[in-house]
Protein backbone atom coordinates (compact mmCIF):
# COMPACT_ATOMS: atom_id res chain seq x y z
CA UNK A 1 0.00 0.00 0.00
CA UNK A 2 2.95 2.35 0.70
CA UNK A 3 4.30 1.61 -2.79
CA UNK A 4 0.87 2.23 -4.33
CA UNK A 5 0.44 5.58 -2.55
CA UNK A 6 3.99 6.68 -3.44
CA UNK A 7 3.55 5.89 -7.12
CA UNK A 8 0.15 7.56 -7.10
CA UNK A 9 1.62 10.78 -5.74
CA UNK A 10 4.63 10.78 -8.08
CA UNK A 11 2.62 10.08 -11.24
CA UNK A 12 -0.64 11.81 -10.30
CA UNK A 13 -0.83 13.62 -13.63
CA UNK A 14 0.08 10.61 -15.78
CA UNK A 15 -2.16 7.90 -14.37
CA UNK A 16 -5.01 6.47 -16.41
CA UNK A 17 -8.19 4.76 -15.27
CA UNK A 18 -10.10 2.03 -17.01
CA UNK A 19 -12.77 -0.64 -16.85
CA UNK A 20 -12.22 -4.38 -17.15
CA UNK A 21 -14.59 -7.34 -17.45
CA UNK A 22 -14.53 -10.88 -18.76
CA UNK A 23 -14.86 -14.62 -18.33
CA UNK A 24 -13.57 -16.60 -15.36
CA UNK A 25 -12.85 -20.33 -15.45
CA UNK A 26 -12.25 -21.20 -11.82
CA UNK A 27 -11.17 -24.34 -10.01
CA UNK A 28 -9.80 -25.28 -6.59
CA UNK A 29 -6.98 -27.41 -5.25
CA UNK A 30 -8.19 -29.59 -2.37
CA UNK A 31 -5.89 -32.13 -0.77
CA UNK A 32 -4.42 -33.48 2.45
CA UNK A 33 -1.53 -35.75 3.35
CA UNK A 34 -3.48 -38.81 2.16
CA UNK A 35 -4.87 -37.77 -1.23
CA UNK A 36 -5.69 -35.00 -3.70
CA UNK A 37 -9.48 -34.76 -3.91
CA UNK A 38 -9.74 -32.11 -6.62
CA UNK A 39 -8.32 -34.20 -9.47
CA UNK A 40 -11.84 -34.75 -10.81
CA UNK A 41 -13.02 -31.15 -10.33
CA UNK A 42 -14.08 -29.22 -13.42
CA UNK A 43 -13.71 -25.53 -14.21
CA UNK A 44 -16.63 -23.40 -13.10
CA UNK A 45 -17.51 -20.57 -15.54
CA UNK A 46 -18.08 -17.13 -14.04
CA UNK A 47 -17.07 -13.52 -14.49
CA UNK A 48 -14.99 -10.60 -13.28
CA UNK A 49 -15.74 -6.89 -13.53
CA UNK A 50 -14.34 -3.72 -12.04
CA UNK A 51 -12.13 -0.67 -12.35
CA UNK A 52 -8.36 -0.46 -12.83
CA UNK A 53 -5.71 2.24 -12.51
CA UNK A 54 -2.43 2.29 -14.45
CA UNK A 55 0.43 4.40 -13.04
CA UNK A 56 3.45 4.79 -15.38
CA UNK A 57 6.95 4.31 -13.95
CA UNK A 58 8.84 4.86 -17.21
CA UNK A 59 8.24 4.34 -20.95
CA UNK A 60 8.11 0.55 -20.55
CA UNK A 61 6.99 -0.23 -17.00
CA UNK A 62 3.86 0.74 -15.11
CA UNK A 63 2.10 -0.25 -11.90
CA UNK A 64 -1.46 -1.55 -12.28
CA UNK A 65 -4.04 -2.09 -9.57
CA UNK A 66 -7.80 -1.95 -9.17
CA UNK A 67 -10.91 -3.42 -7.57
CA UNK A 68 -12.47 -6.45 -9.25
CA UNK A 69 -15.58 -8.40 -8.34
CA UNK A 70 -14.53 -11.93 -9.26
CA UNK A 71 -16.15 -15.36 -9.09
CA UNK A 72 -14.27 -18.47 -7.95
CA UNK A 73 -15.17 -22.05 -7.07
CA UNK A 74 -15.46 -25.39 -8.89
CA UNK A 75 -17.82 -27.97 -10.43
CA UNK A 76 -17.92 -31.72 -9.80
CA UNK A 77 -19.91 -34.40 -11.61
CA UNK A 78 -19.97 -38.16 -11.11
CA UNK A 79 -22.19 -41.04 -12.16
CA UNK A 80 -22.05 -44.41 -10.44
CA UNK A 81 -24.57 -47.26 -10.10
CA UNK A 82 -27.33 -45.12 -11.58
CA UNK A 83 -26.69 -42.16 -9.26
CA UNK A 84 -25.85 -38.85 -10.97
CA UNK A 85 -24.14 -36.46 -8.54
CA UNK A 86 -23.46 -32.79 -9.32
CA UNK A 87 -21.82 -30.27 -6.97
CA UNK A 88 -21.18 -26.62 -7.75
CA UNK A 89 -19.42 -24.07 -5.54
CA UNK A 90 -19.90 -20.40 -6.42
CA UNK A 91 -17.71 -17.96 -4.48
CA UNK A 92 -17.72 -14.18 -4.87
CA UNK A 93 -14.57 -12.22 -4.06
CA UNK A 94 -13.37 -8.63 -4.15
CA UNK A 95 -9.86 -8.88 -5.60
CA UNK A 96 -7.12 -6.24 -5.52
CA UNK A 97 -4.30 -6.99 -8.00
CA UNK A 98 -0.92 -5.28 -7.46
CA UNK A 99 0.99 -5.97 -10.65
CA UNK A 100 4.05 -4.68 -12.47
CA UNK A 101 3.20 -4.26 -16.15
CA UNK A 102 5.67 -4.16 -19.05
CA UNK A 103 4.55 -2.86 -22.45
CA UNK A 104 6.15 -2.86 -25.90
CA UNK A 105 4.81 -0.79 -28.80
CA UNK A 106 4.36 -2.89 -31.93
CA UNK A 107 3.03 -0.09 -34.13
CA UNK A 108 1.18 3.17 -33.71
CA UNK A 109 -1.70 2.56 -31.31
CA UNK A 110 -0.85 -1.11 -30.81
CA UNK A 111 0.99 -2.44 -27.72
CA UNK A 112 1.83 -5.85 -26.37
CA UNK A 113 1.98 -6.19 -22.59
CA UNK A 114 2.75 -8.65 -19.82
CA UNK A 115 1.96 -8.36 -16.11
CA UNK A 116 3.03 -10.13 -12.93
CA UNK A 117 2.49 -9.55 -9.22
CA UNK A 118 0.52 -10.44 -6.10
CA UNK A 119 -3.18 -10.12 -5.48
CA UNK A 120 -5.30 -9.96 -2.34
CA UNK A 121 -8.89 -11.22 -2.27
CA UNK A 122 -11.69 -10.88 0.27
CA UNK A 123 -14.56 -13.36 0.29
CA UNK A 124 -17.93 -11.60 0.07
CA UNK A 125 -20.49 -14.37 -0.33
CA UNK A 126 -20.95 -17.81 -1.80
CA UNK A 127 -22.94 -21.01 -1.86
CA UNK A 128 -22.51 -24.70 -2.55
CA UNK A 129 -25.27 -26.51 -4.42
CA UNK A 130 -25.51 -30.29 -4.66
CA UNK A 131 -27.89 -32.40 -6.75
CA UNK A 132 -28.41 -36.18 -6.69
CA UNK A 133 -30.53 -37.81 -9.40
CA UNK A 134 -31.57 -41.48 -9.44
CA UNK A 135 -34.12 -43.11 -11.73
CA UNK A 136 -35.78 -39.79 -12.55
CA UNK A 137 -35.93 -38.63 -8.93
CA UNK A 138 -33.91 -35.54 -8.12
CA UNK A 139 -32.95 -34.08 -4.75
CA UNK A 140 -31.16 -30.73 -4.41
CA UNK A 141 -29.56 -29.08 -1.40
CA UNK A 142 -28.00 -25.61 -1.22
CA UNK A 143 -25.93 -24.12 1.59
CA UNK A 144 -24.48 -20.63 1.97
CA UNK A 145 -20.76 -20.31 2.60
CA UNK A 146 -19.96 -19.22 6.14
CA UNK A 147 -16.74 -17.20 6.20
CA UNK A 148 -14.46 -17.32 9.24
CA UNK A 149 -11.50 -19.05 10.85
CA UNK A 150 -13.32 -21.49 13.13
CA UNK A 151 -13.59 -25.16 12.16
CA UNK A 152 -17.38 -24.76 12.05
CA UNK A 153 -16.98 -22.14 9.30
CA UNK A 154 -16.81 -23.04 5.62
CA UNK A 155 -13.80 -21.06 4.36
CA UNK A 156 -11.36 -18.39 5.47
CA UNK A 157 -12.26 -15.01 4.03
CA UNK A 158 -8.76 -13.78 3.09
CA UNK A 159 -7.22 -15.06 -0.14
CA UNK A 160 -3.77 -14.19 -1.48
CA UNK A 161 -1.70 -15.34 -4.42
CA UNK A 162 0.09 -14.44 -7.62
CA UNK A 163 -1.42 -13.24 -10.87
CA UNK A 164 0.36 -13.25 -14.22
CA UNK A 165 -0.69 -12.81 -17.81
CA UNK A 166 -0.44 -10.77 -20.96
CA UNK A 167 -2.27 -9.40 -23.94
CA UNK A 168 -2.53 -6.65 -26.49
CA UNK A 169 -3.82 -3.07 -26.38
CA UNK A 170 -5.26 -1.48 -29.52
CA UNK A 171 -6.12 2.22 -29.32
CA UNK A 172 -7.01 2.00 -25.63
CA UNK A 173 -8.89 -1.32 -25.90
CA UNK A 174 -7.17 -4.12 -23.97
CA UNK A 175 -7.56 -7.83 -24.66
CA UNK A 176 -5.84 -10.13 -22.18
CA UNK A 177 -5.52 -13.52 -20.57
CA UNK A 178 -4.30 -14.10 -17.01
CA UNK A 179 -4.06 -16.76 -14.33
CA UNK A 180 -4.55 -16.32 -10.59
CA UNK A 181 -2.57 -18.85 -8.54
CA UNK A 182 -3.93 -18.90 -5.01
CA UNK A 183 -1.22 -19.41 -2.38
CA UNK A 184 -3.29 -18.92 0.78
CA UNK A 185 -4.82 -21.99 2.39
CA UNK A 186 -8.46 -20.95 2.82
CA UNK A 187 -9.54 -24.18 4.51
CA UNK A 188 -10.70 -23.73 8.11
CA UNK A 189 -9.74 -27.33 8.91
CA UNK A 190 -5.99 -27.73 8.46
CA UNK A 191 -5.15 -30.95 10.30
CA UNK A 192 -3.48 -33.77 8.34
CA UNK A 193 -2.24 -31.20 5.81
CA UNK A 194 -5.73 -30.25 4.63
CA UNK A 195 -5.37 -27.57 1.95
CA UNK A 196 -7.82 -25.58 -0.16
CA UNK A 197 -6.54 -23.03 -2.69
CA UNK A 198 -8.16 -21.03 -5.49
CA UNK A 199 -7.21 -21.27 -9.17
CA UNK A 200 -8.71 -18.90 -11.78
CA UNK A 201 -8.10 -18.53 -15.53
CA UNK A 202 -9.34 -15.16 -16.84
CA UNK A 203 -10.14 -13.81 -20.30
CA UNK A 204 -10.53 -10.03 -20.18
CA UNK A 205 -11.54 -7.06 -22.24
CA UNK A 206 -10.92 -3.56 -20.96
CA UNK A 207 -10.81 0.06 -22.03
CA UNK A 208 -9.10 3.21 -20.84
CA UNK A 209 -11.36 6.07 -19.80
Amino acid sequence: MILLISLFCIQANAQTFGLKAGLNLSNMLEKDDDDTYSNDYKMNPGFHIGGIVDIPINDVLSFESGLLLSTKGFRYEDEDMGFNVKIKANLYYLDIPLTLKASHELSEGVKMFGAFGPYVGFGLSGNVKGTVEFQGNKETEEEDVKWGSDENDSLRRLDMGLTFGGGVEINGIMLGISYDLGLANISTFQENGTTTKNRVLKFSIGCRL
